[in-house]
């Protein structure tokens, strides 16, 4: 009885740690500027799913998110999970700079070396690939598509989108599936302040504002609803060519809901060229 014990918490390290490679190697893979995990499906050439985590989480917990990863995996995605900077005043507490004051890290220039890298070690397709984030992650996702709209073939942030004060305006047109759960307290669609009222998180709605006048969008009403499971999700069109905008509403919290990736990967495949 000891004895099987001991293997299976032994199994049990070994399967974390799988879940933290760098594909069939051991450990992180490694850049110039970070680290990142990534795993592969057997498709060859395959698309990518960028994945940032949130405040004080790391690569290797998203990649033990088991209910999003295998299912991208399974769809013929590789999934790769980038290692936020330790905060200068935090240690230990990995976050991304997408605010001033959060860090010294070209994050656009980090997230294009590690997709690059990944391209050339693993054969990844570097025309395909997804950038997505949760919280804080979700942030990051949203402030790169704003001042890069072109470096990812589509943004797909959960639970965050921009502190006050909110973007003047962003470069576009973009393709953006955002999610977020009704009742998050963390991320509260109003927003939230913090740190005694030095930081506010931004309104979500007001933000959808600010990518459908990036987007050119005629109207500010919604084209279209419709309902995924759980997810209550409105999309607009009428917008420039090639872009895309679509809000998932989900009766939950801060959180990465279930039946989000095949959401997503649906939504993502059903654009042209996706």
């Amino acid at each position: 009885m000891i004895r099987a014990a001991i293997l299976a918490v032994v199994a049990a390290i070994a399967g974390q740690s799988a879940h933290a490679a760098c594909a069939d190697q051991d450990g992180a893979c490694s850049t110039e500027m970070g680290e990142y995990h990534i795993e592969l499906p057997k498709a060859e050439n395959p698309p990518l799913v960028v994945f940032l985590h949130g405040y004080g989480g790391s690569g290797t917990g998203t990649m033990k998110n088991r209910g999003m990863v295998k299912p991208l995996l399974s769809r013929g995605y590789a999934v790769m999970a980038p290692e936020g900077l330790e905060r200068a005043n935090r240690p230990g507490v990995k976050s991304w700079n997408f605010y001033p004051g959060f860090g010294d890290r070209d994050e656009t220039a980090f997230l294009t070396e590690v997709v690059q890298d990944a391209a050339d070690k693993f054969g990844i397709d570097a025309e395909r690939v997804i950038l997505g984030g949760f919280s804080a992650g979700g942030f990051m996702v949203n402030y790169l598509a704003c001042d890069a709209p072109e470096r990812f073939s589509a943004y797909v942030p959960v639970s965050g989108g921009f502190w006050r004060p909110h973007p003047e305006a962003c470069e576009g047109p973009i393709r953006m599936f955002h999610t977020h759960g009704w009742t998050d307290n963390v991320v509260p669609l109003e927003g939230r302040l913090l740190g005694g009222g030095r930081f506010h998180q931004g309104d979500i709605f007001a933000g959808l504002e600010i990518w459908r006048i990036a987007n050119g969008c005629v109207d500010t009403k919604p084209s279209g609803f419709s309902t995924t499971g759980p997810f209550m999700r409105r999309y607009w069109s009428g917008c420039a060519d090639g872009s895309a905008l679509e809000f998932a509403l989900f009766p939950g919290g801060h959180t990465v809901p279930k039946g989000w990736a095949d959401m997503m990967v649906d939504w993502y495949e059903g654009l042209p060229g996706g």
